[in-house]
């Protein structure tokens, strides 16, 4: 894992929670919301929403998780030159780019962003996580906690 600077972070964990892995990035948020560490708010969501810019300015950095389909390991990028990209339509369902990027559009605040993706496979109804992403899971959770404590 990379090491995140210290400073106010915002973690966004999304996806569809009924959809078993796809899930994941929310049980993330749920999990370290509850570890009360300092300089680090969590949100859970289903999906990302033009709503929550109100929450992204208030912080320097934020780190989005989320679920992935194909692929194999867990993935961190750095979300940078938003500049380039462009929304075509402002809708309730937006990506980690985007979301950056109104922020800046509309507050002319950019803060420091981090997607962080897991690999899952079962997408199946229910609210059942598979062993090898709870694994993932752990691992994130405390990897992101041991930069955040006291």
């Amino acid at each position: 894992m990379i090491e995140i600077e210290k400073k106010s972070t915002l973690v966004i964990g999304y996806g569809n929670s009924l959809r078993s892995d796809d899930g994941i990035g929310q049980k993330i948020a749920i999990a370290l919301s509850q570890l009360n560490l300092k300089n680090l708010t969590a949100i859970a969501t289903h999906q990302l929403t033009p709503e929550l810019v109100e929450k992204i300015i208030q912080f320097e950095q934020i780190i989005f998780i989320d679920a992935q389909i194909n692929s194999e390991k867990i993935k961190i990028n750095k979300i940078e030159n938003i500049n380039s990209y462009t929304q075509q339509n402002w809708t309730h369902h937006l990506n980690p780019i985007s979301l950056i990027n109104l922020t800046n559009n509309l507050y002319n605040k950019f803060p420091q962003g981090w997607l962080i993706t897991i690999p899952i496979k079962n997408t199946n109804f229910g609210e059942q996580i598979s062993p090898e992403v709870k694994i993932m899971a752990e691992n994130i959770i405390n990897n992101i906690g041991k930069n955040f404590l006291n």
